[in-house]
């Protein structure tokens, strides 16, 4: 009895210690990018939102943690110019939508990643945004090569009104009629991260 008990320990710690080891990789930020689309009745707005900084963990043949920081000062509308994009970009950044003043930062935990075909995979993980944390869910597509991870995920739904972003929402105001927005934002997240 105390010899298979033995065995089996021995075989664990030989297991264990031929497992490879996660390699962080750290985010570039300048190659990283994220895109945010919102809808609303009468169409929708689009923009890009800078990183601040991220790590991915990789085993060797799958990701298997990791986070990123939002820079939340970095957002921009690409879709309008001139009086109308400062309007909705000052908009965004107001205490009814962001508050970035207030909330500079928001952040993605990844806390569990299961696989969902080659190269593909499910990411879940705990989102940050105006220091309240939901549980967040979506799937990804990675590549390794040559020292460097790409991490895509696109169309990646976000419920504001659980950040407590309820501006415009029909949910939670009557009569809005074509001035409604969206509850859900899209995000289109494309990391790029080097050993």
């Amino acid at each position: 009895m105390k010899k298979g008990i033995l065995l089996i320990a021995f075989v664990s710690m030989i297991s264990l210690a031929f497992k490879p080891a996660a390699v962080e990789y750290k985010v570039d930020t300048q190659k990283s990018k994220i895109e945010w689309i919102g809808k609303k009745v009468t169409g929708e707005h689009r923009g890009e939102i800078k990183l601040a900084s991220g790590v991915l963990n990789y085993n060797g043949s799958a990701l298997n943690g990791g986070n990123f920081v939002i820079n939340m000062n970095s957002m921009t509308v690409t879709d309008l110019q001139g009086e109308m994009n400062g309007k909705l970009l000052g908009h965004l950044k107001a205490d009814d939508f962001f508050g970035v003043d207030k909330f500079a930062q928001s952040k993605f935990v990844i806390t569990k990643v299961t696989a969902a075909g080659a190269g593909k995979v499910n990411i879940s993980g705990n989102l940050t945004i105006k220091g309240i944390t939901q549980p967040l869910t979506f799937p990804a597509a990675i590549t390794v090569k040559n020292g460097v991870l790409v991490a895509v995920a696109n169309g990646v739904k976000v419920d504001r009104t659980k950040y407590d972003i309820k501006y415009g929402s029909k949910s939670f105001f009557d009569s809005l009629g074509d001035k409604a927005i969206n509850d859900e934002f899209e995000l289109n997240i494309n990391l790029v991260a080097k050993k």
